[in-house]
C-alpha cells in the first residue's frame, strides 16, 4: 500500500475526527435507530430509513479514516526550510488583481481550500513545487491562465 503523506497537524485533524465518529456519532445513531424501530411498521418508517443511511454514512467515513491514518507518513514540517515542499505554508500575490492568498502545501487527505489547505495534486501546488520567495508561476485554472509571485515561505 502507498504511504499517504500528511502534516502532523492533518493527522491530528483526522485522528479527532475519527474519535468524534466513534465515541459521539455511532453511539447517538444507533440510539436513533432503536428509536425509531419502535414506532413500528420499518418499511414505512421515515425516521429509521434516514437513520440507517445515516448510520451508513458515518460507518463508511470511520473505514475510510483508519485506513488514511494507517498508510499516513506524517512529515515534520517544521525541520524543512528553503524552496516551496510538501508542508509550505505560502504568501502569494495574483499579479492580475494584487490579491493576496496564504495556503499550506499539504497532503490529499487534508486539503482543504476553503481554510487555505491545499492539495499537492493541485495545479497550483505542483507549479510552486521547488520555487522561491520572488519567483512567478503561472497556473492554468477553470478561469484560465493566473500568474502569482510568491511574497513568503515558511515551515511550522
Amino acid at each position: 500500500m502507498d504511504k499517504i503523506p500528511m502534516t502532523r497537524g492533518g493527522f491530528a485533524a483526522l485522528e479527532r475526527e475519527l474519535g468524534e465518529l466513534k465515541s459521539r456519532e455511532r453511539p447517538a445513531i444507533i440510539r436513533q435507530i432503536a428509536e425509531a424501530r419502535e414506532h413500528g411498521d420499518l418499511s414505512e418508517n421515515a425516521e429509521y430509513h434516514a437513520a440507517r443511511e445515516k448510520q451508513g454514512f458515518i460507518e463508511g467515513r470511520i473505514k475510510e479514516l483508519e485506513s488514511i491514518l494507517s498508510r499516513a507518513e506524517q512529515i515534520d514540517t517544521s525541520k524543512l526550510s528553503g524552496s516551496v515542499k510538501f508542508g509550505a505554508i505560502v504568501n502569494l500575490v495574483d499579479e492580475d488583481t494584487d490579491e493576496e492568498r496564504t495556503y499550506q502545501i499539504v497532503g490529499e487527505a487534508e486539503a482543504d481550500i476553503e481554510r487555505g489547505l491545499l492539495n499537492i495534486r493541485s495545479p497550483l501546488a505542483r507549479a510552486l513545487i521547488g520555487k522561491d520567495v520572488g519567483d512567478s508561476v503561472e497556473v492554468t485554472t477553470p478561469g484560465g491562465q493566473r500568474s502569482y509571485e510568491i511574497l513568503a515561505i515558511r515551515y511550522e
